[in-house]
């Protein structure tokens, strides 16, 4: 007898281990990048941090950082509550709150970046 059973599944495994790998990899560059800035200008006054923040692709840069930062985290606490919160309620409940969450820290990352 032949078994012919399909796995079932939400299928995250290696999608998410590879996205998780890549948003590691620009936060890594970004904060390589904001390291050097620091190391070349020794002391940093706010008047240096803000002329950073000026320039239209740092503030792209950052606001890509930000976001891999926030994935990143979404897939991490998504996997920890799937692992060990059983109820399904709960987890869910769990999970729309981090979304929700993460929603609007990333609205307030762009507010910061291009507010006044």
């Amino acid at each position: 007898m032949k078994n012919t059973k399909q796995p079932v599944g939400a299928h995250y495994g290696w999608k998410d281990w590879m996205i998780q790998r890549v948003t590691a990899a620009v936060m890594l560059v970004y904060s390589v990048l904001i390291l050097g800035f620091f190391l070349l200008h020794g002391s940093v006054a706010f008047a240096d941090w803000k002329q950073l923040f000026q320039n239209q692709l740092v503030r792209i840069l950052s606001l890509l950082f930000f976001f891999a930062v926030f994935y990143h985290a979404w897939i991490g606490v998504r996997d920890v509550l799937m692992d060990y919160i059983k109820p399904f309620f709960i987890r869910l409940s769990l999970q729309v709150a981090v979304c929700l969450f993460l929603i609007v820290c990333s609205i307030w990352t762009v507010s910061i970046l291009w507010g006044n």
